[in-house]
């Protein structure tokens, strides 16, 4: 892969003022005011991150997280193209370039959860869920719909993806000017598809990252397959979502450790005790680092106390984090400039922390989120609340929309519920439907229900569910 085609700022339609135009910005700096500009990233505010439908102001919502993304994902295309160009990687690689990966990553970072559902990762799991056990009891014209459904088809709902819908909604579902979506250049959309295999020839077990899950749509599959040609990435991860996936794990597992702490998940001493084996393993490895997790923290504690701060606990857990930002920051410029030449061949396995002594600590937060926070009694009832909402939203539009676009009529209360469907989406469902069969149209109209429920806010989603069944 090079960089001059993996950079590659052309878009679905071409701007009628590229030519001559007084606008001195980038194709990429555009992209990010597109993007800003849109009802879908605002939408993010009301949107999960790990505590749906919380009231504090400090708790993060998927904008909130985004924002730390982008901020991250800039700050890393700045290292590491600081890096190519002083060691010289890569004979091709211009100061310009460096420029323009800051700026792609600033704009992959708003919008690499922007396709996610209401109620955090929990809800792509519901709908996954929804579809196991619902898709092979749905009938079409007395005709299982499993049946009429190719492989991937089926494949598609039973491994629902956010990744997979962000790329969908910013190139189709943005309806604005036209068909295309927020027409974002191909250097970004390539870089949020972080997998690049369809959802049949997913290994999660296989050991290499850019598998683990479907990064398109069957019915999107033509414009991937349009963008990589552009880019060059072909089937292989683009190099910059290596550095955009380093990123989101930076933001959301150091950012889970602090919402926790301030939620009361956490305490500073149960974080004190897990760092303690860190630590000791340092000690005993002689690991060659300078960044001490728990020596960090409890130097932290000190300074807060000196200080005669309200609280040395709080003071040192969320100094700790930025430190630990910074830290991992530099272990994902390290996981990518040691490992370039296989990024850039497109055969790097694993992501930028692996090998790194960043790894253990990122394994470690994330266990920690997992253990208190995650598998938390009052999680578990937010989460069987929320499961409540979308299998009724789910059951309810799925049934709506078997039959619209047909020759078979609705019944009035079907009309009633597809009604509700914004026209955005049922305008990019027209589009893509013409001159399709029936099943491909079936599908087409399943993903319409996916569309328009991705497109909820947690507040949506369940002033929806309360209005549809009564509840005043």
């Amino acid at each position: 892969m090079e960089w001059k085609t993996l950079l590659c700022p052309a878009r679905e339609r071409e701007s009628a003022g590229r030519v001559k135009s007084a606008d001195l910005r980038s194709e990429f700096e555009k992209d990010y005011h597109r993007i800003i500009g849109s009802a879908s990233f605002r939408r993010l505010q009301d949107k999960t991150q790990v505590f749906p439908l919380d009231k504090s102001d400090f708790i993060r919502t998927r904008l909130t997280h985004s924002l730390e993304v982008s901020s991250f994902g800039k700050s890393l295309g700045q290292n590491i193209g600081e890096n190519i160009l002083k060691y010289r990687k890569n004979s091709g690689f211009t100061p310009q370039m460096k420029e323009d990966i800051s700026h792609i990553l600033q704009c992959a970072g708003l919008i690499h959860d922007i396709g996610n559902p209401p109620f955090g990762h929990f809800g792509e799991t519901a709908i996954r869920e929804w579809f196991m056990h619902n898709l092979p009891e749905i009938t079409f014209r007395g005709q299982k719909v499993d049946e009429m459904f190719t492989e991937q088809m089926k494949q598609d709902f039973y491994h629902f993806e956010g990744n997979a819908q962000a790329f969908r909604l910013v190139t189709r579902l943005h309806y604005l000017v036209d068909e295309h979506g927020m027409n974002l250049t191909y250097a970004l959309l390539n870089t949020i598809i972080k997998y690049p295999v369809p959802s049949t020839e997913i290994d999660e077990t296989g050991g290499n990252i850019k598998n683990k899950k479907m990064g398109y749509y069957f019915a999107d599959e033509q414009l991937f397959r349009k963008v990589t040609r552009a880019t060059g990435a072909g089937s292989n991860r683009h190099p910059l979502t290596y550095i955009l996936e380093a990123a989101d794990d930076i933001a959301y597992k150091t950012a889970d450790i602090e919402d926790a702490f301030v939620k009361g998940f956490i305490t500073y001493y149960t974080l004190e005790k897990k760092l303690e084996p860190l630590d000791k393993m340092i000690e005993k490895e002689r690991a060659d680092t300078a960044f001490r997790p728990l020596e960090k923290l409890r130097r932290y504690y000190e300074r807060g106390r000196q200080k005669g701060v309200a609280s040395p606990e709080s003071y040192a857990v969320k100094n700790w984090i930025v430190s630990v930002q910074g830290f991992l920051i530099s272990c994902a410029t390290f996981g990518f400039t040691s490992n370039y030449d296989r990024i850039m061949a497109g055969t790097f396995r694993h992501d930028l922390f692996y090998g790194t002594f960043g790894e253990k600590l990122m394994d470690l937060l994330g266990d920690m989120a997992y253990r208190y926070v995650f598998s938390s009694m009052t999680i578990y009832k937010m989460e069987v609340a929320e499961s409540t909402i979308l299998a009724y939203l789910m059951d309810r539009l799925v049934r709506a929309v078997l039959y619209y676009d047909t020759d078979i009529g609705q019944d009035t209360l079907d009309r009633r519920v597809v009604s509700f469907i914004s026209d955005n989406y049922k305008n990019a469902y027209r589009l893509q439907a013409q001159g399709k069969g029936e099943a491909e149209k079936l599908y087409l109209r399943l993903l319409l229900v996916t569309d328009y429920v991705c497109g909820m806010t947690d507040s949506y989603a369940k002033r929806l569910y309360q209005e549809m069944n009564g509840i005043i």
